[in-house]
C-alpha cells in the first residue's frame, strides 16, 4: 500500500488533513509533518524525515505539501533519502490527501496514487 505524508507549516493543519483522510480510508498509513520541532509555525526537516521513516515501504510514499518552503525542505529530505520510492506531489493538500488515501486503500500502485492526487487540481468545489 502506498503511504502518505502531509507536510504543512501548521501542525494542526497537517494533523487535521490526516484525520479527515483517515476517516475515509482508515487502512492507508498516513503521517502529519507540520510545524517546527517546538510546535511553532514553520517546516522541520526532522519531522518530515521521521514521518517518512515511520511508514515507509517499498510500495512508496507520496508527500503532499502546502507552501513554498515546505517544497524546498521536502526536496532536501528527498535528496537525503535517494534510492527510496518517494514522490512529492503537486496538488491541493486536503483534496489530494483524501483522493490519494482512498485509491491507496484499494491497493493502487504509486503512479495511480500520484495521478489521482494530481487530478484534484482540476476538481470543482461546486
Amino acid at each position: 500500500m502506498v503511504d502518505i505524508v502531509v507536510v504543512s507549516h501548521s501542525q494542526k493543519l497537517a494533523e487535521g488533513v490526516v484525520d479527515l483522510a483517515t476517516i475515509l480510508a482508515p487502512e492507508t498509513p498516513m503521517r502529519a509533518a507540520g510545524g517546527k520541532d517546538d510546535g511553532s509555525f514553520g517546516i522541520s526537516f526532522e519531522k518530515i524525515s521521521n514521518a517518512i521513516n515511520e511508514i515507509y515501504t517499498e510500495e512508496g510514499v507520496v508527500i503532499l505539501i502546502d507552501l513554498g518552503s515546505a517544497v524546498m525542505t521536502t526536496e532536501k529530505v528527498l535528496e537525503s533519502m535517494r534510492g527510496r520510492n518517494l514522490k512529492m506531489v503537486d496538488c491541493p493538500v486536503l483534496e489530494g490527501a483524501v483522493a490519494a488515501a482512498v485509491i491507496s486503500a484499494e491497493q493502487a500502485p504509486l503512479i495511480d496514487v500520484i495521478q489521482v492526487a494530481e487530478a484534484t487540481r482540476e476538481t470543482a468545489k461546486f
